[in-house]
């Protein structure tokens, strides 16, 4: 046989197909690998290994595919013209060549080679790492070469040819990560790891008791009505202060309680005796950093000031872990519902909750930007305390007062007019 040969031709060609194949299929799965799964196998995985190894250097690897990728392409064009000459003739055995070879490759070497590549990225470029990593040692010098040339040209169309990728994402690009791994976490893993993305964004004003349901000891009230708040208080600790809760002079923890009685007569200056000293906070301060700060100084419990210093409110470290594992505890009975669902899209609101916990009932996005509490929103859209019960529009949202109390709006029906059209994808 000789390389006239139709049936040697036929041969190369198919072999060309099949190596334009390999290449095309090596290039999709390699650039497809999630390189976060990636960094994971690469301890169990050798083809893992091989494969993170020549992603390391991303235009060498480019480089060796396309010009394998090209030489087989370009081969194969010689050898179907060759075919064509023998089975049309000369004169139209480059347009025979041409439609045929195109329609071949797109089909059988770039098309389905491509689309098993990108729907399996791992088993297909794990497997072709074996014949890429010695084919890069063995082409290195003229893949050097054509690097350095697109280099060339690269910088002069103003790019920075050395740039690295940056793989880094941010908090919002993670919890996206989490919801696309839906189908592997459960629910609460998921809501616990979005918290934790969580607390970087959220500040101490979010989350804190407010000042005017922080419940205290003042010292200059009757010794009976301060023992009754120790004996019969539900919190593990207390602020205590003289007269204002601005004159905050320490805090009462609830297992001193039995000292007080050893002493046998409770006063004011007892109660000092085992305070312990206050921890004051700025408002602004995030979840995670106050986080780290508890852990830091040992304790539990903070005071909140504002920028003035003027007391705001209390948060302690089960506000913070419940940001991320949710409740610790259930209502009970007696308990008041602050949300209670009227319909799908319609719910009866306690003028003290906070935008945030609303949010989390409802499944709604209030903007969290201005005021905190249902109550507060009100205020600044009427910009004054209304006499009777109103209604009005915030983003799609009707709110509708329906108990005032003083200068405290105490329930709002709040009913989410039309639902947000989700993007096209």
């Amino acid at each position: 046989m000789d390389g006239s040969d139709p049936l040697v031709l036929w041969i190369v060609l198919i072999v060309l197909l099949v190596l334009s194949a390999f290449f095309s299929g090596s290039e999709t799965g390699m650039m497809a690998l999630n390189r976060y799964r990636l960094r994971h196998q690469r301890k169990k995985s050798a083809g893992a290994r091989r494969a993170a190894k020549l992603l390391a250097k991303p235009d060498k690897l480019i480089g060796l595919i396309l010009i394998g990728n090209n030489a087989v392409n370009i081969l194969a064009a010689i050898i179907a013209n060759m075919l064509a000459i023998i089975y049309v003739g000369e004169a139209a055995a480059p347009w025979v060549a041409t439609a045929s070879l195109t329609i071949t490759v797109l089909v059988f070497s770039e098309v389905t080679p491509k689309t098993i590549a990108a729907q399996n990225p791992e088993w297909f470029a794990f497997r072709a790492s074996h014949i890429l990593k010695p084919l890069l040692q063995l082409l290195s010098p003229l893949v050097w070469m054509v690097n350095q040339l697109t280099n060339t040209v690269i910088s002069l169309l103003g790019f920075d040819p050395k740039k690295d990728r940056d793989d880094g994402l941010d908090s919002e690009e993670l919890k996206s990560l989490v919801d696309l791994s839906g189908h592997k976490l459960s629910d609460s893993h998921q809501g616990m790891l979005k918290g934790i993305l969580d607390l970087e964004n959220i500040t101490i004003e979010d989350i804190m008791i407010p000042r005017n349901e922080v419940h205290g000891l003042d010292l200059e009230d009757p010794i009976d009505s301060l023992t009754a708040s120790i004996l019969d208080s539900e919190y593990t600790r207390q602020p205590i202060f003289e007269g204002d809760i601005n004159n905050i002079i320490g805090v009462f923890h609830g297992r001193k309680a039995h000292h007080l009685l050893r002493a046998g007569t409770i006063t004011q200056e007892t109660i000092k005796q085992f305070a312990e000293e206050a921890y004051f906070i700025p408002e602004s301060t995030t979840l995670i950093t106050q986080l780290l700060n508890f852990k830091n100084t040992k304790k539990r419990f903070a005071i909140v000031v504002d920028e003035y210093g003027e007391v705001q409110g209390l948060v302690t470290l089960e506000d913070i872990l419940e940001e991320i594992v949710g409740d610790f505890t259930t209502n009970t009975a007696d308990d008041e519902d602050e949300v209670i669902a009227r319909s799908e899209s319609s719910y009866i609101i306690d003028g003290a909750a906070t935008i945030r916990e609303i949010n989390k009932a409802t499944g709604w996005d209030l903007s969290t930007d201005g005021p905190k509490t249902l109550n507060g929103l009100v205020l600044e859209q009427l910009e004054s305390i209304p006499d009777g019960n109103v209604s009005f529009m915030v983003e799609g949202y009707r709110f509708e007062t329906e108990e005032i109390k003083g200068a405290m709006v105490k329930k709002v029906s709040v009913t989410q007019m039309k639902k947000p059209v989700e993007p096209e994808e």
